[in-house]
């Protein structure tokens, strides 16, 4: 009897908790509107603009309600005032078909799209570099552009950005690892303490990405990497500024 009781307090609990969470659910969607087109939204649109198509005007609320198979006039006129406020539609309600379609679904979509493909930038990648031990110069890197989201880049401008695959792990504390992509632009007037810049070694030819440190009348290149150890250049003649990074595009290992 002691085990038949313990059973029932736990599922009128259990039915007590979620009588509570449906009504919260339902007292927040009450006071903030969906963002977006619901499948509802989406087929009254398809109504409009076929019904339009084959007669050459707009349906009533009742023809709404038949073809979206929607249950009153009331929820019809709901669904029309949120495709109203979000610009789809414009309503005359002293007409009964006072109803017209300014932009359809479809429509949007490819306007979607268009801003989207308008938004990325093509930026060349122009070679490997490597962040370890310097190596001689760039090398040559088989892809020619990677596409980057221009909200995601500096506000300046963006015509002289270049890119290069990182090879090496001596920047991993930097979150840039082996087989990434940086971002990077031509140095500007003069590159601050603790910039990570690719640099060439002029006296060596050789190249490697690290933090810029100039100390004392010296170079200090630090890798971002507790293994390995900073690397001193006594005339800073001899080290060029070949690009500041303003940006890591990360490759995702896929197993």
């Amino acid at each position: 009897a002691l085990d038949i009781e313990r059973m029932f307090v736990l599922l009128f609990s259990t039915y007590i908790r979620f009588i509570v969470v449906f009504v919260r659910r339902s007292i927040m969607m009450a006071r903030k509107p969906r963002k977006g087109l619901t499948d509802k939204h989406k087929k009254i649109l398809d109504v409009l603009e076929n019904f339009n198509e084959e007669f050459g005007y707009p349906p009533s609320i009742r023809e709404i309600c038949s073809e979206a198979d929607i249950s009153s006039t009331s929820v019809a006129n709901y669904y029309l005032d949120r495709l109203e406020k979000l610009g789809y539609i414009e309503r005359d309600r002293r007409v009964s078909r006072g109803l017209r379609l300014v932009k359809s679904f479809g429509e949007e979509m490819v306007e979607n799209i268009k801003e989207k493909v308008e938004e990325l930038l093509q930026i060349p990648i122009v070679g490997y570099i490597v962040a370890s031990e310097p190596v001689p110069t760039y090398a040559a890197h088989p892809e020619s552009m990677i596409d980057v989201a221009r909200s995601l880049l500096p506000k300046s401008k963006t015509d002289d950005l270049f890119a290069l695959e990182v090879r090496g792990d001596s920047m991993i504390d930097a979150m840039v690892n082996d087989g990434d992509i940086v971002i990077m632009r031509p140095p500007q007037d003069k590159v601050r303490n603790g910039e990570m810049v690719a640099v060439w070694l002029n006296d060596k030819d050789e190249t490697t990405l690290k933090y810029f440190y100039l100390e004392n009348g010296r170079v200090r290149l630090q890798p971002a990497n507790p293994t390995m150890a900073p690397i001193y250049i006594d005339d800073p003649s001899t080290v060029e500024i070949h690009g500041q990074v303003v940006m890591v595009v990360r490759q995702m290992e896929v197993h």
